[in-house]
């Protein structure tokens, strides 16, 4: 059973960087569409970026784009997200899942493990 483990949060001022990693256990991931998803007090969880296993094709939300990079290394069956220029309003809990188009929107499929906490202060 494949479990992702999400790491590299914290705390940091408006305009700072942070970049999270999203790493399985028990299975490799090299074949698997894997997104970051995010929430925050009081609201649902929602999409923020997604990375295919096959081309590296990104999509990423509206208000990430220009300001997030999202990659992987299959080698190291690992997955990034660089976050830059952050700003309050991108504090949540992050979380990485595999993930597929349901609906017309990214869905998260809900490996998700016990994600990592990113607080931007203004």
């Amino acid at each position: 059973q494949v479990q992702l483990i999400e790491s590299g949060g914290g705390l940091v001022q408006a305009g700072g960087s942070l970049r999270l990693s999203c790493t399985a256990s028990g299975r490799t991931f090299s074949r698997r569409t894997v997104g970051w998803f995010r929430q925050a007090p009081g609201k649902e969880r929602e999409f923020v970026a997604v990375i295919s296993w096959n081309d590296g094709t990104t999509y990423y939300t509206d208000s990430v784009k220009g300001r997030f990079t999202i990659s992987r290394d299959n080698a190291k069956n690992t997955v990034y997200l660089q976050m830059n220029s952050l700003k309050p309003e991108d504090t949540a809990v992050y979380y990485c899942d595999f993930a597929l188009v349901m609906d017309g929107r990214w869905s998260a499929m809900g490996s998700w493990g016990q994600g990592t906490q990113v607080t931007v202060s203004s």
